[in-house]
């Protein structure tokens, strides 16, 4: 995967810092890292070829093929969507936002009126033109399916063949990042089966669990692109039939992260490193007993050796983070908290003993339910399995399907501990701390701080950018003095493809792949 959801996909208003990039290529591979990675050139004698096909290989499939289902979409799921769909604005690589279906915007009010100017011209993918109607029901559905920031309106109108006109109940400076959500014609009556958006890509086919095949949009918008012709997205089971096909050639490329990708001989592959936008962490349910005792929690989190993590289940491959926000979100990501909890089993004991637990006294369990097809999810657990095996926390493994772990541990909340990486639907720290907050629908982890939804609930109507900013970082604190979970890391993956036949792989702030902007070479 990349287990990630929208809750669980995909960062600013305030026009995000630039999340580190690696977009480096050659065709011959060039050296190598001090991590052994090779690192790659573009060349510049490199011209794209137009056309052709991609087969890129999935671990899992979306839940939805509707921008603006409230149904909860794996974060494969929406890089896919982020190809066939766009909103009035979309991010770029930087993370700045850039216009898409609106081709320019204007703030009114002191940041309470956003006033939009729909690209001219502009068509869906059956050929009909764009109108503010259609943007009008959009928003409107979106706010009704309750996705976020969309309560903070207080209505959409227009005033013109091309303006669009959103008012807020209050100012909001960034609000921006939420009119990413895709546009799609008013009088389809069926959006599920019938997708239709404005994107690069059009749908042609999908088979369920086997294959989503996206063409060419010959009337997109902005000239050039896409190059290639045809995108097939091909499901397969886990990370082995991952391996296998890369190996065999049944796929081009896929995203792999280092167990798989130190499998691969390279020498027949390029790849592309890039971060995953995601935080990945042991998340506790913190309604449940010993893991409502804040004393458990920073126990658990001085016992877990966060560098062995990276070093035995990722090869080495990537950085500890350490908070509940990106470090790509550089501008507001709490720097401090890299390493909030230095790894010391003896204070981990200590604690575990002041709250009764360890040596002539209650013993603890702790079972880790983890998503199967997630290998660098179970592979993280293994090593957590042992390193609290040595501070006398008997842990256990429950390994279930991508299914089982959205009802069972997202949705219903029953389970102990789980492995899981967390990552936004688009470019603001709300998407990664709105889920903290007591009564937010998504806090699957059952974390309640009155302090914590104060401090939330003050950022968003902040308008200084420097209170603002330091606002969001104090809420990270907040969430890491309480141990709501442990905090690994922003997981360093690579999109893998045959050695010297595709370019222009792009890393972006959030989980998406921009298949607009890949070509052949050869």
């Amino acid at each position: 995967m990349k287990t990630k959801t929208r809750f669980p996909h995909a960062a600013p208003a305030a026009l995000l810092a630039l999340l580190a990039l690696f977009t480096a290529c050659s065709r011959n591979g060039g050296a190598e890292s001090s991590s052994g990675r090779a690192e790659i050139t573009i060349g510049p004698a490199e011209t794209p070829l137009e056309g052709g096909e991609l087969r890129f290989g999935l671990t899992t499939e979306p839940a939805t093929l509707d921008p603006l289902s409230p149904a909860d979409n794996t974060a494969d799921g929406r890089s896919i969507l982020f190809n066939v769909f766009e909103g009035l604005v979309k991010p770029d690589r930087d993370g700045r936002l850039q216009p898409a279906a609106a081709e320019s915007w204007t703030v009114e009010n002191g940041g309470r009126v956003y006033v939009f100017t729909l690209r001219e011209g502009l068509r869906f993918h059956d050929g009909t033109p764009v109108s503010p109607e259609d943007v009008i029901f959009s928003l409107d559905t979106a706010a009704q399916a309750g996705f976020e920031g969309f309560t903070r309106i207080e209505r959409v109108e227009t005033t013109g063949s091309r303006i669009i006109r959103v008012t807020l109940k209050e100012p909001d400076p960034e609000f921006l990042p939420y009119i990413t959500v895709g546009i799609v014609p008013k009088n389809n009556a069926d959006r599920k089966k019938n997708p239709i958006g404005t994107g690069p890509f059009k749908i042609e086919s999908y088979a369920a669990q086997r294959s989503l095949v996206l063409v060419k949009n010959p009337a997109y918008w902005q000239p050039g692109l896409p190059h290639l012709d045809k995108v097939s997205f091909v499901f397969l089971a886990d990370s082995d039939a991952l391996l296998l096909g890369l190996r065999g050639g049944s796929i081009d490329a896929a995203g792999v992260t280092g167990s798989i990708f130190h499998q691969l001989d390279r020498a027949q592959f390029d790849a592309f490193p890039y971060p995953s936008a995601s935080v990945q962490l042991l998340a506790l349910n913190n309604a449940v007993k010993p893991f409502d005792d804040l004393r458990v929690r920073q126990a658990l989190n001085y016992g877990i050796n966060i560098q062995e993590i990276i070093d035995t289940a990722f090869y080495g491959e990537g950085e500890p983070s350490g908070a509940p926000l990106i470090p790509g979100l550089t501008q507001y990501y709490e720097s401090s908290l890299k390493d909030p909890y230095p790894f010391d089993p003896a204070k981990a004991r200590s604690l575990l003993a002041e709250a009764g637990y360890g040596p002539g006294g209650r013993k603890i369990t702790l079972e880790i339910t983890v998503a199967s097809n997630y290998t660098m999810h179970v592979d993280t657990a293994q090593v957590i399995v042992s390193q609290l095996g040595d501070i006398g926390v008997s842990a256990a493994i429950k390994l279930v399907d991508w299914a089982a772990w959205l009802s069972g541990v997202y949705r219903d909340r029953n389970y102990q501990g789980t492995i899981i990486s967390l990552d936004a639907a688009n470019v603001s720290p709300r998407s990664f701390l709105a889920r903290y907050l007591s009564d937010g629908g998504s806090n699957f982890v059952n974390f309640t701080s009155a302090e914590y939804d104060r401090v939330y609930h003050a950022a968003l109507t902040e308008t200084g950018e420097a209170k603002r900013i330091g606002l969001y970082r104090e809420a990270q604190r907040i969430i890491s003095e309480n141990a709501a979970g442990v905090y690994i890391q922003d997981i360093l993956g690579f999109r893998v493809f045959p050695k010297g036949r595709f370019r222009g792989v792009l890393a972006y702030p959030l989980y998406a792949i921009d298949l607009a902007s890949i070509y052949r070479i050869q």
